[in-house]
Parts: C-alpha cells; sequence; structure tokens
C-alpha cells in the first residue's frame, strides 16, 4: 500500500499496445492506496471509468495544444469538454499544462506557456471551477543552473524571467510548482563516481550543505530542496512545490548503469517510505507521484524509457513493493492508438511533451546536479 506520512499517486501513461482498459486499473490503483493520479492527456475512457472512485485525477493538456490555448475561447471549450463534463464524479483536482516546455528550446512554446496556463484558469473561473481545480505545469531538473549545494539553486538565468512570471502566477492563484526529480539520470551520467546509496536512500554518512548546515542523506531531498532555494531566490517562499515525477526503471541498454529490478525496488521502495518534509522544508507534503504505473512498450528512446513501470500489462509487479495485488482480468487489450484525447477528435499521437519526458534527462542536466552526485561519493568516504 502506498501509505505514507508524503502523499503518494502514480502517474499513468498508456504508450503500449497491451495496456489494460482503464476498467480493469481502477481496482489496481485502489489496491496500491494511490490517492491520486496523473494523466498526460485527458483520456475519457479513464476519466470515465474513474468516476465515484474517489481517485483524484491531475489532467493534462499536451505541448502541440499550447499556441492555440492562448486563444481565450479556445480554452475554454477545452476545459469544458475534458473537465467540466466529469466533475464532480471524476474528481479532477490539477490541469498541467504542458510538459518540460521551458528545456525543449522552443521559443513558441515556451513564449506561449504562460498565457495558456492563465487562459486556462480564466476559463476555470468563468464556469465556476478555479476552487476545485488548479492550474500547473511541470519542468525538469534542466531549469536549474546551479543545484549544489542545495541552498545555492538557482533557475537558469535565461529562464529566470518565465520562472519569476511563472511563480507569480502561482502565488496568484494558489496553485504548486511541479518538478521532474529524478536521481536515476545522475547515477547512470556518472556511475563510476556517483555513490548508489545515495540516490537510492541507502544507509550512509549523506553530505552536509556548508551554505545552509543542513545534512542531507539521499539525492532525491538534496533535488527538491535545490528547487526551494531556487524559487525564494526568485521571492516565492509562499509557493508549494510537487514532485510531478520520479521513479527508477527496471531495466536499462547496456550503457544504462543502475537500471535493474533490484535498484527499482529500493528507490521506489524506500520512497514510499520516506517521512514529510525535506531538511529545508520540513513540513512540506510534497505530493509525490511515482512514474509510472505500467511499463510502456510504444515509448520510444532507450530501453528504460519502456520499464519504468511499476506493473507489467497484465497488473502483476515487475517487482516486489508489497503491494496486495493478484494482476489484472485482461481480455481485450488498449493501445494508444484508440485513445482519445479530449473533445470530439483525436491527435494524430500523444503529446509531444510525454514522449520527450526522460529521454533527454541526462544531457541536459545541468552540470551542478552531476557536481552533487560526484560530491556526495566523496562525503561518503570522508
Amino acid at each position: 500500500m502506498l501509505n505514507s506520512a508524503i502523499s503518494l499517486g502514480i502517474n499513468y501513461g498508456q504508450l503500449g499496445n497491451n495496456l489494460p482498459h482503464p476498467e480493469s486499473v481502477v481496482p489496481l490503483v485502489k489496491s496500491i492506496g494511490a490517492r491520486s493520479v496523473k494523466l498526460y492527456d485527458a483520456d475519457p475512457r479513464v476519466l470515465k471509468a474513474f468516476a465515484n472512485s474517489g481517485v483524484e485525477f491531475i489532467v493534462s493538456l499536451g505541448n502541440e495544444d499550447l499556441v492555440r490555448m492562448r486563444d481565450p475561447k479556445q480554452a475554454a471549450a477545452w476545459v469544458k469538454s475534458n473537465v467540466q463534463c466529469y466533475l464532480p464524479a471524476t474528481k479532477i483536482t490539477f490541469i498541467a499544462i504542458g510538459n518540460e516546455v521551458l528545456t525543449l528550446n522552443d521559443s513558441a512554446l515556451s513564449n506561449s506557456l504562460l498565457p495558456a496556463m492563465e487562459s486556462v484558469h480564466a476559463a476555470l473561473v468563468s464556469l465556476n471551477l478555479d476552487k476545485q481545480v488548479a492550474v500547473t505545469t511541470a519542468h525538469n531538473l534542466a531549469i536549474l543552473d546551479v543545484s549544489y549545494p542545495p541552498s545555492a539553486g538557482q533557475f537558469r538565468r535565461d529562464l529566470a524571467q518565465k520562472l519569476s512570471c511563472i511563480l507569480e502566477f502561482h502565488s496568484k492563484v494558489g496553485s504548486p510548482f511541479f518538478i521532474n526529480a529524478y536521481p536515476f539520470f545522475a547515477y547512470k551520467s556518472n556511475p563510476k563516481q556517483v555513490q548508489l546509496d545515495f540516490v537510492l536512500f541507502g544507509p550512509g554518512s549523506g553530505i552536509i550543505d556548508q551554505g545552509s548546515g543542513l545534512h542531507y542523506y539521499n539525492m532525491f531531498h538534496a533535488q527538491v530542496d535545490a528547487a526551494y532555494a531556487a524559487m525564494e531566490k526568485l521571492g516565492h517562499k509562499d509557493v508549494c512545490l510537487q514532485i510531478s515525477e520520479t521513479g527508477w526503471p527496471s531495466k536499462g541498454d547496456a550503457d544504462e548503469a543502475g537500471a535493474t529490478p533490484e535498484n527499482a525496488r529500493l528507490y521506489n521502495g524506500n520512497l514510499m517510505r520516506l517521512k514529510k518534509g525535506t531538511p529545508m522544508r520540513p513540513n512540506a507534503d510534497l505530493n509525490v507521484h511515482v512514474f509510472a504505473l505500467f511499463n510502456e512498450n510504444q515509448k520510444p528512446g532507450p530501453t528504460s524509457e519502456r520499464n519504468f513501470g511499476l506493473f507489467k500489462p497484465d497488473g502483476t509487479p515487475v517487482y516486489n513493493l508489497g503491494f496486495n495485488t493478484t494482476g489484472l482480468g485482461m481480455g481485450s487489450v488498449s493501445g494508444n492508438s484508440s485513445v482519445s484525447y479530449g473533445g470530439t477528435s483525436s491527435p494524430e499521437g500523444p503529446s509531444d511533451g510525454y514522449l520527450a519526458i526522460t529521454s533527454d534527462h541526462a544531457r541536459s542536466l545541468p552540470l551542478s546536479v552531476l557536481c552533487m552526485a560526484v560530491s556526495a561519493v566523496v562525503a561518503f568516504h570522508l
């Protein structure tokens, strides 16, 4: 069961041609105790299947839709057909606008992000839904220029203005700042120097942040606090931070060090047992969403991309986390080709923001994230 001092949810991606129908997924999600499910679209089959389940939902608007969502009429139409029509039976609590947009080096998308967020929020206000549904967007750690030590966390200079405006939006409407945090990619990039225990929440002396004096026993908390520090430097200690994605793959290519079932079991198992807060924010509830529910056989990129799931498509665990599940009665399977992505029409494919979710993480991580990992191994040997 995902019962912990921190609030835990699950990411439900659907890039596979052998995945179960959403109706079969409802008891699986409930059996692991996930409080919230994050989608990379607003799949009507999923939202209908989970009606009256009590499970909260984060629905997403794909990167490919950002530019048109600047138009208030388009935003209102999207909210009506992808959110309003499922309320209150399905508990949609957040709309994620795009995914990792600011690090895609696409000026049209990055310039459209905040206007799209504002348009969708305005649509919620006009429908009297803004008190129950909030607007946010997810960022990866490549938005950081400095991440070590955590207290020195700082956003990239070229993104600081956009992030300042986004944080101002969060402060104004009361929505959280989402980050995707993956210690796996730091380890994968430098396995000879990174201490595996530090990234897997294992025993060890950890590192001491010389700027704050705080003690860090794992990289996950250090990454989160680096983001907190960067937010504070832009004057926004008032905005809460949540983890929209984190996870560890159970399988990878020959050059993907650490991608094993045992390491995935240790990372996700220890993550689920974390106490509330971080060294910098001991009372913070991070609302962590684990990536991902299923292995997805149609995700592009290295082998690890298709093996982040806690479960195989038949509902059996990829590795033992102590869940009380018995698999799924499969019947026919459901692939992404039959998914309707909101409204009355389906796009040619899934959101490009989801396709790019982790493939370039290792290359785009700021040097300071990798330096933090190297510093950790040095500290372990002191």
